[in-house]
């Protein structure tokens, strides 16, 4: 008794030295119980009630009182001291957490207790609706785990003051009753519970994308995701549906749709904030707010728009954003030439636009009376060449007018805000006097014609000059006129007489389009102005397209994959092999999981003139570096350069803005390992094989360019709703970075050992016929249905037996012909190996006589009944059946009467199914080491049981 107290003293001088202040909780965790925070007594229930837990009340750093319990009874044997807290309710949580702070007394420090004391404890909970099980038995109580202590005292610790405080986190889950009870069983240790901390997770409230996202209790799975629904916040709209999803350690992953702020508001510290006076925003689509415009205003806060200053407006088509403006001046120097009942008038554009680009001209015809003011519009007779209104050009030619008669012609400049404020300052006036017939105005004779076109819309090139070819109609001989204007004055016509008119204007490039058009000169139209809408005579600005005929040879040559490590700029490489894509194609629809560089999504991608296509994203989190961009970016530049049918093709790439995408064709089905897994049984011999033909064409494709993938398996191959199979993930093993025996670390990086070829693991020798080897292993994975290759064999293990020159045996029913073709791939030689070209074609011939897929490896391995009394004896059933980890089956065969393992090798799978061993992967596992023995008794030189 005397060791008991000692050994409890020193515990709990123990605990006072180590003791810290109570943590604060993370904002992702909701306290359910924290034994710190209690005020006075626990009062737990302790069984039994005398010699077991005791409360206990110590003093933290801070001299506050905490409560703990202890038990010490190290020199009793078969202690069964059990304390069970009060009913705790779960709240909304289906997986709940218990953090347990704890010291416990190292056993040989205390004499005299071999083989009585102990240095764990279990951990056990009990569902509830209600307190009503306060009495119940230990019996109904689930065992969470059996809790260690990471670090024990001794007595010289305790001396030294040398605290020994243990933190262990336990989960349990899935909770349906309303609450729960927790309890600790001793069963012969010395140990203090200094602190027990139950809480539940959740993803805190949260503000994404203008999107408000409430309190989320994590999902009862530690790998599900729940999604949510956001809000937008105040003064905000929605965009596109927000939503995120909370994963199973309370953290919000990558957001999906956005809210926009109102018009007159803008987004500021993940808020909606007012625009402030002088300034304004129009559109929820707009960036922030801005500055009022030149010639504009707000006087209140939140403007949708500025109002103009007095004199200066906005037209009805004008943003937002564009400064406010002012009618145009007058047009000036207008000047006519009249030719009988025709006019020419010319002006030069006004002074000022009114600070806008819409400038045109309007044409006003006033027909006068002589010797008097009164004036009225001219009729509907008259015409314009090439309009009365919207005029672009300086210049327009008034045709039918009466003669001898007085007309005035106002020219009115109008932008897009005349109307808001007409007035005759923005025009100018002519009166003039028509001529009769026979009549001439100055500089123009009866033998001269004018013509005028419109400046090409598209010309190549600056136009240096035009040419006008014309002759006489029924005459070969012509003469020409060159003008750097876009008119001509053609002298020395013969009236009466039809011409043909030719012109094209010239660039450095060269002579564009020619237009020909007839015309016919009669005495009455002689020295009349013909306009080129009058004639059509547009002169095309493009030069003339020469038909050549070219004989091109074409070289054909072998495409060769391109390192994009070997480009002194990575990013030239992303620009030369993947196409940019534009963010508004892209639409984000959920997240299917979590990869090395940031969340894997499935969306929809619709690119201009294309339909819209489902494809997976591949995004890169927050916070990156430049060389991680990079590193991410790069599988996308390898992929890029691959076009086959069974590759994963590239769709393209966002890099211009966040986050950085990779889009690539959406694969239903997802991994193959996985899809094999959840259809185990399910396919054809032949379906297999045509899975197993789909990978080796996409490598063949590989190798033909040169390309050696490194991280060839079932995992990196996915599968399409039509069961196509296609290559991809070609960034080496990086989903096994987590994964502490997926990869076997050498010089320069990681590998994953279960898949490569001795020669890269040594040597890190990697060549096509190291990716043939790892398309060995991928087979079997195939026609094991996703079975892991060497089972739970370490990787120094695998390492040292494919040395010793053992290879996988064939799965369950899995053909000869495709075992033999794996065992070929393994050759330790990999000059011995097959190509992938010679694979195909194997397989190809395998598919066209299926007779040849039916007879099974393990037909030819296992030996007629008669026979198996001369095998030698390979030792006990519980031996073999601890080497390959299911040692829990000793019973199932030792029942069933298989006492010796002479007794198993005839065994099948009825056989397994009879003796209550229903789990298919456990049923392949067992008659793959079965026939492994077999083999091993044939060939006599490996008698080695596989692992």
């Amino acid at each position: 008794m005397a060791g008991i107290i000692y050994a409890l003293t020193s515990l709990f001088l123990g605990i006072c030295a180590g003791l810290s202040a109570p943590r604060n909780h993370p904002a992702n965790e909701v306290t359910l119980l924290d034994s710190r925070s209690v005020q006075g007594d626990l009062a737990w229930v302790a069984s039994p009630t005398e010699g077991g837990w005791e409360e206990v009340s110590i003093m933290d750093e801070k001299n506050i009182p905490i409560r703990t319990y202890q038990v010490c009874n190290v020199m009793e044997p078969n202690q069964n001291n059990w304390l069970r807290t009060h009913w705790i309710r779960r709240g909304p949580a289906q997986r709940i957490y218990i953090e347990i702070k704890f010291t416990l007394r190292d056993c040989n420090s205390l004499p005299g207790v071999i083989g009585t004391c102990k240095e764990t404890f279990n951990l056990y909970y009990l569902e509830s609706d209600s307190d009503n099980e306060r009495f119940a038995h230990e019996s109904r109580f689930e065992k969470i785990d059996t809790v260690a202590a990471d670090e024990s005292f001794t007595q010289v610790d305790i001396g030294d003051r040398i605290m020994k405080l243990n933190t262990e986190v336990r989960d349990v889950g899935v909770l349906s009753r309303t609450g729960f009870y927790l309890a600790f069983q001793d069963v012969g240790a010395c140990i203090a519970l200094v602190s027990v901390h139950v809480f539940y997770k959740k993803c805190p409230l949260a503000v994404r994308n203008l999107a408000q996202f409430p309190d989320t209790v994590t999902g009862a799975d530690t790998s599900s995701l729940v999604e949510v629904r956001g809000s937008c916040v105040n003064h905000s709209e929605e965009q596109e549906v927000p939503k995120m999803y909370c994963g199973a350690d309370g953290e919000w992953l990558v957001p999906i749709g956005n809210c926009l702020c109102n018009p007159g508001y803008e987004e500021r510290n993940e808020q909606c904030q007012v625009c402030k006076v002088g300034y304004y925003r129009s559109l929820s689509s707009d960036g922030g707010c801005r500055k009022c415009p030149l010639h504009s205003y707000s006087m209140k806060e939140g403007a949708t728009s500025c109002d103009c200053d007095k004199g200066y407006y906005r037209s009805e088509t004008d943003p937002a954003a564009m400064p406010c403006t002012h009618p145009p001046s007058a047009p000036h120097n207008l000047i006519s030439n009249v030719n009988e009942t025709s006019v020419l008038l010319e002006w030069s554009p006004p002074i000022t636009s009114g600070g806008r680009q819409d400038l045109t001209y309007n044409v006003v015809c006033k027909q006068c009376v002589r010797d008097t003011q009164r004036c009225t519009p001219c009729g509907d007779d008259v015409r314009y060449s090439p309009q009365r209104l919207s005029l672009r050009s300086t210049r327009v030619s008034v045709h039918q007018l009466q003669a001898h008669t007085n007309y005035t012609f106002q020219i009115w400049a109008v932008n897009g805000v005349s109307k808001h404020s007409p007035s005759l300052e923005q025009a100018t006036s002519i009166t003039l006097t028509t001529n009769q017939a026979g009549e001439c105005s100055k500089d123009i004779t009866r033998h001269t014609l004018s013509l005028f076109w419109d400046k090409p819309e598209k010309p190549n090139g600056v136009i240096l000059e035009y040419e006008v070819k014309y002759y006489e109609k029924n005459e070969r001989s012509y003469r020409i006129v060159k003008t750097t204007s876009r008119s001509a004055d053609i002298k020395d016509l013969t009236p009466l007489t039809s011409y043909v008119f030719h012109v094209r204007a010239r660039t450095a490039a060269g002579y564009g389009e020619t237009l020909i058009v007839s015309l016919s000169v009669a005495a009455p139209v002689v020295g009349g102005v013909i306009s080129s809408a009058v004639l059509l005579l547009l002169v095309a600005g493009c030069v003339v397209v020469l038909l050549l005929t070219l004989i091109i040879t074409f070289i054909i040559t072998k495409r060769i994959y391109v390192d994009p490590y070997t480009y002194e700029d990575p990013n030239q490489a992303i620009r030369e092999f993947a196409k940019e894509i534009n963010t508004s194609c892209i639409k984000i629809e959920k997240v299917i999981g979590i990869g090395e560089f940031g969340e894997v999504c499935s969306g929809r991608l619709k690119l201009p003139g294309k339909r819209e296509i489902c494809v997976a994203i591949k995004t890169l989190k927050a916070g990156f570096t430049e060389q991680q961009r990079l590193d991410f970016l790069s599988e996308a530049s390898v992929i890029g350069q691959f076009d086959h049918p069974n590759i994963i093709h590239l769709e393209g790439v966002v890099t211009k803005c966040k986050p950085v995408m990779i889009i690539t064709e959406y694969m239903e089905n997802g991994s193959l390992d996985m899809f094999l897994r959840k259809n185990d049984g399910r396919f054809t011999v032949i379906q297999l094989v045509g899975i197993l033909r789909g990978i080796a064409s996409g490598m063949k494709y590989l190798s033909d360019m040169s390309y050696v993938h490194r991280d060839l398996a079932a995992r990196n191959i996915l599968v399409n709703s039509n069961l196509v199979c296609k290559v991809s993930d070609f960034g080496m093993s990086r989903v096994l970075e987590d994964e502490p025996e997926g990869a076997y670390t050498t010089r320069g990086g990681k590998i994953p050992i279960r898949w490569t070829a001795p020669e890269a693991i040594t040597y890190r020798k990697f060549t096509s016929a190291s990716d043939v080897w790892s398309y060995g292993i991928a087979m079997w994975e195939v026609m094991s249905y996703g079975e892991r290759p060497y089972w739970d064999m370490s990787n120094q293990d695998v390492i040292k037996a494919i040395e010793e020159g053992y290879r996988l045996p064939p799965p369950m029913e899995c053909p000869l012909a495709l075992h033999q073709l794996m065992l070929e791939s393994w050759m330790r030689e990999r000059a011995d190996r097959p190509k992938f070209s010679q694979i195909v074609n194997m397989l190809d011939k395998l598919i066209r006589n299926p007779a040849t897929l039916k007879r099974t490896a393990g037909d030819a391995s296992r030996p007629h009944p008669s026979t198996l009394h001369h095998a030698p004896s390979l030792g006990s059933v519980d031996e073999w059946l601890k080497t390959i980890g299911l040692e829990q089956y000793r019973e199932n065969f030792s029942t069933a009467g298989f006492c010796s393992l002479e007794s198993v090798l005839p065994m099948s799978h009825e056989d397994l199914g009879k003796m209550g061993i229903s789990c298919s992967a456990h049923q392949r596992k067992i008659l793959s080491s079965v026939q492994e023995l077999l083999s091993g008794m044939h060939h006599r030189q490996d008698t080695k049981v596989p692992v």
